[in-house]
């Protein structure tokens, strides 16, 4: 069917759709509580798109739908399909990285708690993330402390004579010995870990009390003593929690902060009336300016976020009000199995906690964007600064020459651009007319190289060019630049004892930079890869040669026979091995012999 003949089939019941380029790709993926009012208005001429919509609709050659039920069906697997396809023109919700969470292993029958970076549907239960990320290792520490789980691998049958140390330091209840803790016991504890886990102290305070007082009772002194050491740890952490709710419910409350196309979203979780944790989410191309539709992103990023089968909480507190909210609630409801409402508070303490969250958005938004990206741009400020630069070095090149004693004799060239390699555009040099292992020849030469091209070919010149090497390699450069009518190009050169900076112009009043200091670290980085590259295309070139004369040095091999054996067998090392059977077919029995005798000159040819 072609797209017209689609759009005018679409059913008018609740579902998905997919939009498709040219090449079949899903560009797009909606929902819609009628399918065909929704997709057609998408092609409608007297529709005012905004220009986000204006490129999607340029794009699309395809549409498909499926068909659900229900709005509610239609929201869970409108995120489903945004996951599998990752469309361009939605908004991907993705953490900034993999934090540390948890793992309450309740697929096991004695179950453990675990460190873990990766959060899988395999019916363990998971608490986190942990920001920074030592928090996770304290907690967890606290936590054996606190229940005393096993912390082995080991398989739980109770027929163990006797327990580890981990038992004996008190850090495990001992299920592996049946005597010690029986499966009720440990099930216990697992209980409590869990409403630890899920923030509900208040109800786990409540029990560990009563089962203390009933232990009391019943002379178990020890066990009542553990209960109450329990309730001490419960009562410290919550000391350190000051953020509360008056009516102590379970509250995510979101935020952001926006600046161009950039955009940090800040998730506070609150259990019981605290704060418990926080989790970030950034994002680098929402469409600018008026463009953006905040309503229409905190839709989206809140049925993502939810879909992945988050923790549900009573209510959900967002600085917008957005489309769809009435479906995503009886989504969150029906997964609650209890009535869960989002708001957008206006005033009062729950609008300060919105504005807390987006005050720590903007935070991770300035240390994410502003404070480390920026960073570089600072250092080549101070490298404008201090070589006096005419323009702010936002590419710089970089030349280095190696060789052995004046044998295979090689330059790199690496690039800078805003103070990150570019490796496409580092070339290397086999050096032509200097020889005898003349360093400073050798630099005159490729510099005069690699410029004379760039002019020839009309190409853009570096901001800043630096050499490795003392005042010896910087006047060969500069005079091979000069040679070019290229003396005004700025040049420089660091020195690999000193760590002196030499600059064309000021070469008896060298710089010397502290050892700590960003700017040294950058140029020495630079430097570092030039020369890193140059002695790795050495190497090359030597073993090339290595190749060579070992292989001619064999009577009737010559360049013909050489380049067949490397093209059949590889390496020098596979012909070296190789045995006469191997090379006959290449090079006849004769010389076969010659070769293999060669390399094991004292085993007969007979044996091979």
């Amino acid at each position: 069917m072609s797209l017209a003949e689609k759009l005018s089939s679409l059913p008018t019941g609740p579902g998905c759709y997919l939009h498709k380029d040219a090449h079949g790709t899903v560009i797009y993926v909606g929902k819609a509580k009628n399918l065909r009012h929704r997709v057609r208005s998408y092609f409608q001429s007297s529709r005012h798109h905004d220009p986000k919509t204006q490129a999607l609709v340029a794009h699309i050659a395809d549409v498909e739908f499926i068909v659900t039920d229900t709005e509610v069906e239609a929201l869970v697997l409108e995120s489903n399909l945004i996951k599998q396809y990752k469309p361009r023109y939605n908004v991907l919700l993705k953490d900034d990285k993999q934090y540390p969470h948890l793992k309450l292993t309740l697929n096991e029958p004695f179950p453990r708690v675990i460190k873990t970076r990766r959060v899988l549907n395999d019916g363990a239960l998971y608490h986190g993330p942990y920001l920074p990320a030592s928090l996770a290792h304290q907690t967890l520490r606290l936590v054996n402390q606190m229940f005393q789980l096993r912390t082995c691998d080991i398989e739980i049958d109770g027929k163990r004579d006797r327990p580890c140390l981990e038992y004996h330091i008190k850090r495990c209840l001992g299920p592996c010995v049946r005597e010690l803790c029986g499966p009720a016991e440990y099930a216990e504890a697992v209980r409590d870990v869990k409403l630890f886990f899920e923030g509900k102290n208040k109800q786990l305070v409540a029990e560990l009390q009563a089962r203390m007082e009933r232990a009391a009772e019943e002379l178990r002194f020890e066990q009542a003593a553990r209960y109450r050491d329990q309730l001490r740890l419960i009562e410290r952490l919550g000391e350190t929690q000051k953020m509360m709710l008056k009516d102590a419910a379970d509250v995510d409350i979101f935020g952001y902060h926006r600046d161009g196309a950039r955009l940090a979203l800040q998730l506070f979780t609150m259990r019981e009336g605290r704060i418990i944790g926080r989790r970030e989410f950034f994002w680098e191309d929402l469409p600018p300016g008026d463009d953006f539709d905040p309503a229409a992103f905190l839709g989206e990023a809140l049925t993502q976020y939810y879909a992945l089968g988050n923790y549900v909480p009573h209510e959900v507190h967002a600085p917008h009000d957005f489309a769809d909210r009435d479906v995503l609630e009886a989504f969150l409801s029906a997964r609650r199995s209890a009535k869960v409402r989002i708001l957008t508070p206006q005033r009062g303490q729950k609008r300060e906690l919105i504005e807390l969250v987006e005050r720590n958005a903007r935070v991770a938004f300035d240390q994410r964007f502003r404070t480390l990206k920026p960073d570089m741009a600072d250092v080549l400020d101070e490298l404008t600064d201090l070589l006096a630069l005419p323009h702010f070095p936002a590419r710089i090149e970089c030349f280095d020459i190696s060789h052995i004693q004046g044998a295979e004799a090689v330059a790199s060239l690496v690039v800078f651009e805003n103070g990150q390699p570019a490796k496409d555009e580092y070339r290397k040099f086999r050096i032509k007319t200097a020889t005898g292992g003349d360093d400073f020849a050798a630099m005159r030469e490729v510099v005069g190289r690699r410029y004379a091209r760039l002019l020839r070919e009309e190409k853009h010149l570096p901001d800043l060019v630096i050499v490795d090497g003392g005042k010896g390699q910087l006047s060969a450069a500069a005079q091979a630049l000069r040679e070019l009518d290229l003396e005004a190009l700025p040049l420089a050169s660091i020195a690999k004892r000193e760590e002196l900076i030499f600059v064309k112009g000021r070469e008896s009043d060298p710089l010397r930079l502290e050892r700590h200091s960003p700017l040294l670290h950058l140029i020495q980085a630079i430097r570092d890869e030039a020369h890193r590259f140059a002695v790795t295309f050495h190497r090359q070139r030597r073993t090339l040669r290595d190749f060579d004369s070992e292989l001619l040095a064999i009577p009737g091999i010559g360049p013909k026979l050489k380049n067949r054996l490397l093209r059949n067998l590889g390496s020098l090392e596979n012909i070296r091995r190789a045995s006469i059977a191997e090379l006959t077919p290449f090079v006849g029995v004769q010389r076969a012999r010659a070769i293999w005798q060669h390399f094991h000159p004292e085993t007969p040819a007979a044996d091979a």
